[in-house]
């Protein structure tokens, strides 16, 4: 699939847009990444400048390091909030 959407792309002259949490996998094949971390873009670059500004060995290092470590609880909206409220959770 990956390799049909690379010559799709290049053959066309067209951006790709492509969203996921898999790093190894966006490392191989895109030109430019955007790091989001709750909802704001902290970096944009190649993976390798991504690296580079973090002094990382890969882009998942490169991306613990713009975004934390730790796993933070997420949290609720007020509007989230009630609609638990209504279905009866706490």
């Amino acid at each position: 699939m990956w390799e049909y959407i690379l010559k799709l792309a290049k053959n066309e002259n067209m951006t790709v847009l492509l969203t996921t949490h898999y790093l190894e996998e966006a490392e191989k094949v895109a030109d430019r990444i955007a790091i989001i971390d709750h909802g704001k873009i902290v970096r944009i670059g190649s993976p390798s400048e991504l690296m580079k500004f973090t002094k990382t060995k890969s882009l998942e290092e490169a991306y613990l390091k713009l975004t934390g470590k730790e796993i933070r609880e997420e949290k609720a909206s007020g509007n989230e909030m009630l609609r638990k409220r209504f279905r009866g959770k706490k």
